[in-house]
């Protein structure tokens, strides 16, 4: 093969390439709104058919089935929490003002693309996680673990600058399981539940946030809550970290 025909053939692969990323977004962002509407049952093949210009052995050609769309929506999703997660570790600060600003980033991820967070909760379904490829499993569970990877980073800092000393028995990983479990379960019920101002719990993102802070003067990382007024920081960091994500927020 000549130089000349060997360029034409990369140009062609090229091109096929970005025609398959093409395909595939429209897909993935065709199938988000049918998937957050009707949940699992509302995410129809023959309805995606009908609405793209792709036949249906095409769209199959790049999901073999709806499970693979869903955990590819919780793929996107992840890769957006990534990007805030590395955006928030770079705030300069004490370690615990950096953990702070990690937990900002959860808070505006969540206000900012609801959506997303509600199809990364639903690939956890068995019956939906069973029937995805392995490939995909460990495309998401890669991000998963670079995201826990980051706060965790935070933390040794903090055992390292002795910020927060740990208990004989005690680990990192703990903390971060402990800071992982607030936020997961804190911001799965805020976008559950309707009826939390009828509990008297009128603004709950910051009741989590309060938590938090809760749980890290419980295990005195320093400098605690009573010195620091971290609602303070939280804004500091949306403001200087987040500013452009702000304006995204549903009111």
């Amino acid at each position: 093969m000549t130089k000349r025909q060997n360029g034409s053939a990369m140009k062609t692969s090229d091109r096929k390439q970005r025609e398959i990323k093409e395909r595939e977004a429209k897909i993935l962002e065709c199938a988000r709104p049918m998937f957050i509407e009707g949940g699992y049952n509302g995410l129809n093949m023959d309805r995606l058919t009908s609405m793209l210009e792709y036949s249906k052995g095409t769209i199959y050609n790049h999901f073999s089935c709806k499970e693979e769309i869903i955990i590819t929506l919780a793929i996107q999703t992840l890769e957006k929490r990534l990007a805030m997660f590395e955006k928030a570790a770079l705030f300069q600060g004490t370690s615990r003002e950096r953990i702070a600003a990690i937990g900002t980033a959860a808070e505006l991820f969540v206000k900012t693309y609801p959506d997303h967070f509600c199809v990364e909760q639903t690939i956890r379904l068995d019956s939906i996680w069973d029937k995805t490829s392995e490939e995909r499993r460990k495309m998401m569970s890669n991000y998963e673990h670079r995201c826990i990877g980051i706060v965790g980073g935070i933390v040794r800092d903090g055992i390292a600058r002795g910020d927060v000393q740990l208990g004989e028995n005690a680990t990192p990983e703990e903390i971060v399981f402990g800071l992982w479990s607030l936020s997961v379960g804190g911001y799965s019920i805020i976008t559950t539940s309707n009826s939390l101002g009828e509990l008297g719990m009128s603004d709950p993102f910051r009741m989590v946030r309060r938590n938090y802070n809760r749980f890290l003067d419980g295990i005195q990382w320093q400098p605690l809550s009573s010195e620091v007024d971290y609602d303070a920081v939280f804004d500091r960091v949306s403001q200087e970290v987040f500013g452009n994500v702000l304006s995204q927020i549903p009111v």
